[in-house]
């Protein structure tokens, strides 16, 4: 069959991308990766040892020791890890620590798969920058703040509307401003503003982005 191919879905939080690229990666049959696990994973096996998230060596050592089995940690969605991952993630040895986990993901797909998606805030310029297909997903601060006050109100945990919003923008500014891989759209991504989209109107603009690739790989 044709080359493996790469997608790579960029975006801050509550943007929409993880759940476009779970929809995407069932559809086309590839290999899913959301780094932002990775990330999530170190900010916990930190947490656990009784370190501060913010001490580069701890956060480094824990990058470093992370295992593929890590990332199915259900603990990974509890806002305290969630908002000590956001710490984690502007060290810059934590960032060339996963570095490698996440290109050698993309360049070899597990299960025999046609290809990888990866999302989180570089992959498109930094961690893949030669990606088949790069997506940018974006929206207002306050629609995204709204989304995740429902996701976890979902999952049963307590939230409310401004302080999500409060650290939403707290991790905006963060991510774009961090000395290393900053959030930033890749110069040839498609931009996608999801502010006014329902996720099957995003879906179909994605779809039809990833179908083309793959044509172009001949795996259509």
């Amino acid at each position: 069959m044709g080359q493996t191919v790469v997608v790579a879905i960029d975006g801050p939080g509550a943007s929409g991308k993880s759940t476009l690229a779970r929809r995407l990666a069932a559809r086309f049959g590839l290999a899913l990766l959301d780094t932002g696990a990775l990330y999530r994973a170190t900010a916990a096996r930190v947490l656990d040892a009784g370190a501060d998230p913010a001490d580069p060596a701890a956060a480094e050592n824990a990058a470093r020791r992370l295992e593929p089995a890590m990332l199915s940690d259900p603990r990974l969605n509890d806002e305290a890890i969630a908002a000590a991952s956001g710490v984690v993630a502007a060290i810059p040895g934590v960032r060339a620590a996963l570095l490698a986990f996440q290109r050698s993901f993309a360049a070899n797909p597990p299960d025999r798969a046609r290809g990888a998606m990866l999302v989180g805030r570089d992959i498109g310029s930094v961690v893949c920058p030669a990606a088949d297909v790069k997506l940018f997903l974006t929206a207002a601060a306050e629609t995204r703040a709204r989304r995740r006050a429902e996701e976890l109100r979902g999952r049963g945990a307590a939230a409310i509307y401004e302080h999500v919003l409060q650290d939403l923008n707290q991790r905006d500014t963060r991510d774009s401003n961090r000395r290393v891989a900053p959030l930033t759209a890749a110069p040839d991504a498609v931009i996608i503003d999801t502010t006014g989209l329902d996720a099957d109107q995003v879906f179909g603009q994605a779809a039809a982005l990833v179908a083309h690739a793959l044509e172009e790989k001949e795996w259509l």
